[in-house]
């Protein structure tokens, strides 16, 4: 969550007694009447001193259960190899904004989490202060309820109210308060006062541009000082560079531009007299020893239990992804907090935050910068370089100012622990490098080249080259690497037929044109509940329907040959699964070059700003430019490009497809279909548009239940009001190429009728009387009857293969797998068990009629008094 707009521009207002106090009660009784239930799924030890916690946060809202994904790095305070420290944008200067898995990375953190509020329309620079191995690089605002998280000399954790206090003196004696060291501007509470205005605030080398919070209220009076002498005082104002390391830059503006003007001159010394210390005058601490400081928001918990906020919390709005901080009842343990809103994961809303670090063991603890800036990193254990561990709210790892990372300071150790890195789960004659990963007594990895491993696998489940291992039988394959006096058995499933539970060919959104080429992915669940992609060197394939080649993951199609679609079969191992693609054609209805209609643009609320123009691309191809500025007005707002809803679109499009060339505004993208029947459907193509250049957008029209014929009437950028501050408000997007895919619908086999009776081997085929050489008959409570005889004429196909004594039949789009003898069965590659199995009886394969009648879509009616069976 970032600094809401009216933050910026009302005046940080001072809660009232009555509000605050309401606050309390809210969540003092929303605490005690919910009992979320907290679960602990997985911990991994990130270095000494330091581990991650993984868990689910479960609680009910509006009479539904909702989950809650979380993330808790706990850091042991009293442990000599581990050390908590702040993160600062890129090179450790403010305004050079970066990821929190770039500051981790940079600094070599084992783990991070994003820090401080920061104003979005300033520089990038945090609202509080900060103290960064030992060095004060920010001080505090002189703004009510910012809490502050810090550790002192001794590493004892504190969560207090800070503020600040300094002086300029000049060489006459003269002296003019300090306002801060490397603020941006901001408001006075109350009174709603510029921070700028009269004020003389100091810049150092952290602050990493030569800008110094100019935004157009006040004008800068800049002074150079080096080594505690004045160096340069600009006739112009200001001084063209970046604070050098030895000195800083005063600017003042105001009645502080003039003390520069009446009492500094080049080549006087200059003296810089400045404190950090707790709001309470009652409270003392020294703060120039302390080891790290972050500023933060409300405090949240306090003595265990649910804290009165001290700002106001309804700017954080509803349940949104959440960063917390605070430390345990003996002062011996710091929590780095992350809850998820993405997904499943439904977020937290500020009591419910209160409610979750209590849980996990937090005595007192504030609320960080939360919403699309949450962000958690860690190093796995035997890695060198952390990853993403939490899923962002956008999709994206946004740019912050700063963050809390977590150090290793140990020394090199001998080696403790060695394990294999290898796929969840591998198939038959798949060659897979396997690698060892080592870490040492302190849990830090040691470098590969010192590690050379010796691999085996027992029981001849296989073979290795170097590291390289080909599984040739199915199963759990115990692979084994020693290294040193180290060595580390893991257990690696292999799956075969009789490991995998289902297999899909990933085709759903296909549509086939001759001369083209597709992907054709084949996806495997094992019984044991692993999904892996199979290599496609390990699938055989045949196409039917149509002419074409299936090799390696990819379908060529040469000719359709007149077909309405092609049915793929894939085998892998003896297991089949099969799909159906139907034919289909992309037709461009809106690209400027060619084809177009009119074009207008339209907004709301009033206040926002929009429009629309032509525009040639890099390769002088046209698009349309949509150009939006959200900075005024309230509430959601929308910018439209407007289509002339005049203008039918032919027949009954399956899928939308649109060419956007995004610009990273997170902003939610959509398009307005008007159906036949009046109504306007809302099709999302862009949750969030999160990327740069262009890209093509699919939407499912299919969804939708539209009333054909359609009309396109607009596509739009929508703005929402919640976490309005963490998108963009000005910018503009490109649109080329909406086009609609028609797919064809796949020919079904003829509607036929059968007519049999239990025990006889008349039969009726249409009406047309024919003699079984097996009659259908009961056994164990199911109704056995005569494949071949039946599919044929119900116009489907059968086929068997002796040496595995399997049953084929395919109808239509399913097809499915029998084994003699054998319950198991496949449905398009879901495997089914059957009440009993198919068998073999005067030389005819008879199969369950239930299995089939329920897969093949065969209506089926039952006669008991006759004991006769209808199949249609």
């Amino acid at each position: 969550m970032i600094l809401h707009k009216k933050w910026r521009k009302l005046s940080y207002v001072v809660l009232a007694a009555s509000v605050i106090l309401s606050s309390w009660s809210a969540t003092t009784a929303a605490f005690a009447q919910s009992q979320p239930v907290l679960t602990m799924v997985n911990q991994e030890i990130l270095t000494s001193g330091a581990i991650l916690k993984k868990y689910t946060w479960q609680t009910t809202r509006n009479n539904k259960d909702v989950k809650v994904n979380a993330n808790v790095v706990e850091v042991d305070l009293t442990n000599s190899n581990v050390k908590l420290d702040v993160m600062t944008g890129t090179n450790n200067q403010f305004t050079k904004k970066q990821t929190v898995l770039g500051m981790a990375i940079e600094t070599k953190a084992v783990a991070g989490v994003n820090g401080d509020f920061y104003n979005t329309q300033a520089e990038g620079v945090p609202m509080g202060p900060q103290i960064s191995n030992g060095q004060l690089m920010a001080t505090p605002p002189y703004l009510p309820g910012f809490y502050t998280f810090a550790l002192d000399q001794n590493n004892k954790p504190i969560v207090d109210l800070f503020t600040f206090k300094g002086n300029i003196i000049a060489k006459d004696g003269a002296s003019y308060p300090l306002g801060g060291i490397n603020k941006t501007y901001y408001w006075f509470e109350p009174g709603g006062e510029h921070s700028h205005i009269d004020g003389l605030f100091m810049y150092t080398n952290a602050w990493g541009q030569v800008d110094r919070s100019n935004d157009g209220v006040t004008y800068p009076t800049e002074v150079l000082v080096q080594n505690g002498i004045i160096t340069q005082i600009p006739e112009n104002g200001v001084v063209n560079m970046i604070a050098p390391q030895d000195g800083y830059i005063l600017r003042a503006s105001g009645k502080a531009a003039e003390f520069v003007r009446a009492h500094l001159k080049v080549g006087d010394p200059i003296k810089a007299d400045y404190e950090v210390l707790a709001q309470d005058p009652n409270t003392k601490y020294d703060v120039t020893k302390f080891k790290m400081m972050i500023g933060g928001h409300t405090i949240l918990v306090d003595g265990g239990q649910p804290a009165k906020f001290s700002r106001e919390v309804a700017s954080l709005c509803c349940t949104r992804s959440r960063t917390a901080i605070g430390y345990s009842k003996d002062e011996k343990t710091a929590y780095l907090i992350t809850a998820d809103y993405s997904g499943e994961s439904k977020g937290l809303s500020m009591t419910e935050l209160q409610q979750f670090m209590i849980q996990v063991g937090v005595w007192k603890g504030l609320n960080l910068d939360g919403g699309g800036s949450t962000q958690m990193v860690a190093r796995p254990l035997g890695e060198f370089e952390p990853v993403l561990v939490n899923k962002t709210e956008t999709g994206i790892q946004r740019k912050v100012v700063n963050g809390v990372g977590v150090y290793s300071i140990a020394p090199k150790g001998q080696v403790k622990g060695l394990f294999v890195q290898a796929p969840n789960v591998l198939f038959l004659g798949e060659h897979s490098p396997l690698s060892t990963k080592a870490y040492d007594e302190y849990y830090n990895p040691m470098e590969a080249g010192t590690m050379t491993a010796q691999w085996s696998v027992a029981d001849q489940r296989g073979t290795f080259k170097e590291n390289v291992f080909t599984p040739t039988k199915a199963g759990m394959a115990k692979v084994t690497a020693v290294s040193g006096q180290a060595s580390f058995t893991a257990d690696v499933e292999v799956a075969g037929r009789n490991q995998i539970a289902s297999m899909k060919i990933m085709t759903d959104s296909l549509a086939l044109s001759e001369g083209e080429t597709y992907k054709i992915p084949v996806v495997a669940t094992t019984v044991s509940g692993k999904t892996r992609e199979i290599p496609a060197e390990l699938i055989e394939w045949e196409v039917l329907g149509i002419k074409g080649q299936a090799a390696n993951g990819k379908l060529t199609v040469e000719s359709l040959n007149g077909s309405t679609g092609a049915q793929l079969i894939a085998r892998y191992d003896g297991y089949s699964t099969m799909a159906t693609i139907p034919v289909g054609i992309d037709k461009t209805w809106y690209d400027l070059d060619n084809f177009a209609v009119m074009t207008m643009s339209d907004q709301k609320p009033a206040e926002v700003k929009a429009s629309v123009q032509i525009k040639p691309s890099e390769t002088n191809n046209k698009y349309l430019e949509l150009q939006y500025d959200f900075t005024q007005g309230t509430g959601n707002k929308w910018a439209y490009a407007t289509l002339d809803t005049g203008v039918l679109i032919e027949g009954q499009p399956q899928m939308l497809k649109v060419k956007v060339n995004g610009d990273e505004s997170l902003n939610w993208l959509r398009a307005e279909i008007l159906d036949n029947s009046g109504k306007i459907h809302y099709v999302d193509l862009a949750r969030n548009i999160n990327w740069k250049g262009w890209k093509q957008l699919t939407a499912d029209l299919s969804e939708y239940k539209m009333n054909y014929p359609i009309r396109v009437k607009s596509l739009y950028l929508v703005n929402e009001e919640i976490g309005q501050d963490e998108r963009a408000a000005k910018g503009s997007i490109g649109i080329d190429d909406i086009t609609f895919t028609y797919r064809g619908s796949v020919q079904q086999p003829a509607q036929n009728s059968v007519g049999l009776t239990i025990n006889k081997k008349a039969v009726t085929v249409n009406g047309k009387s024919l003699t079984l050489e097996q009659a259908p008959y009961i056994t164990e409570g199911n109704t056995l009857i005569p494949i071949r005889f039946v599919t044929d004429a119900l116009g489907g196909t059968v086929r068997w293969d002796e040496k595995e004594r399997k049953v084929t039949v395919i109808r239509g789009t399913k097809m499915i797998d029998l084994w003699i003898d054998q319950k198991d069965l496949l449905v398009n590659g879901q495997r089914i068990t059957a009440e009993v199995a198919p068998v073999i009886k005067s030389d005819i394969t008879m199969v369950p009629l239930r299995i089939l009648s329920e897969n093949l879509g065969w209506k089926v009616t039952w006669d008991a008094k006759t004991q006769q069976i209808t199949m249609q």
